[in-house]
């Protein structure tokens, strides 16, 4: 019984430490509005690099592994990319039926930002879902899941907080509202060591799912707005950052065979 009292506890420890990864992007209050402006295309440059090679070096193979059959996963991966396709038609239905559009605010949150968020949300999600498996496994395993977790938490974290800024929150409110939907971590790992199989097996389809929202977003929603900036400094400067964040995410790969050899 305190075998099993010890595992829930390192698994909500974990998935909290993963939760407050997400506060990475704090740094943005303390930089002053005019610069935070120029900064916030390059955090969004890394984001896309973040989120693609998420999608396509980590959930994608996962999912492949745990499947067996890349063509289901492929099949999949689109599913998830037709189902943002269809929440982002929702909140564009939702958005222009709320705007008044005799007194048009350009500040207003774009479906950009929201989609970022649902997609950050299941993400996080099945993180929690990862983390929680780990540990039941292994105590160790998971203690290596999380911390494999978080090296890869921290530039995705920091590129949804410019991204958020970029559609129209607050830098306060992108803060917040980025470390709410890393909470889904807690509710992923609740609901594993509540229904471990059932979490376990869940995997199969929220893994190419997750991949596919993360896919959408970054291609439909984040690139079109990096062509908005086309002088050849930010031509330099996005590709550089947009390559530096799949590169960083090809090595977590590296980091986590060295922490599963120790």
């Amino acid at each position: 019984m305190s075998a099993i009292s010890d595992i829930t506890l390192s698994v909500i420890g974990a998935s909290l430490l993963v939760s407050f990864s997400s506060l990475s992007g704090l740094f943005v209050l303390w930089i002053e509005p005019a610069k935070l402006q120029k900064i916030v295309p390059y955090l969004v440059a890394l984001a896309v690099g973040v989120l693609l090679g998420d999608a396509f070096i980590h959930l994608i193979p996962d999912a492949v592994e745990r499947q067996g059959s890349v063509s289901r996963v492929c099949l999949m991966t689109l599913m998830g990319v037709f189902v943002f396709f269809v929440l982002e038609k929702i909140v564009r239905w939702r958005h222009d039926h709320q705007v008044d559009f005799s007194e048009i605010d350009i500040n207003a949150i774009q479906p950009m930002a929201k989609m970022n968020l649902v997609g950050d949300a299941l993400h996080n999600f099945v993180d929690g879902v990862l983390i929680a498996g780990s540990f039941l496994t292994d105590p160790i395993l998971g203690v290596t899941t999380a911390f494999a977790i978080i090296a890869h938490e921290i530039p995705q974290e920091i590129g949804d907080v410019g991204a958020l800024i970029y559609g129209g929150f607050s830098p306060k409110k992108a803060v917040i509202y980025n470390f709410y939907c890393s909470l889904t971590v807690v509710v992923g790992a609740l609901f594993t060591l509540i229904l471990s199989q059932v979490a376990e097996s869940s995997l199969v389809f929220l893994l190419p799912i997750a991949a596919g929202g993360f896919i959408y977003i970054a291609a439909t929603d984040m690139i079109p707005a990096l062509h908005q900036h086309s002088t050849l400094l930010n031509l330099f400067g996005q590709t550089t950052i947009f390559a530096s964040g799949i590169m960083f995410m090809q090595s977590i790969i590296v980091f986590e065979q060295f922490l599963q050899l120790e």
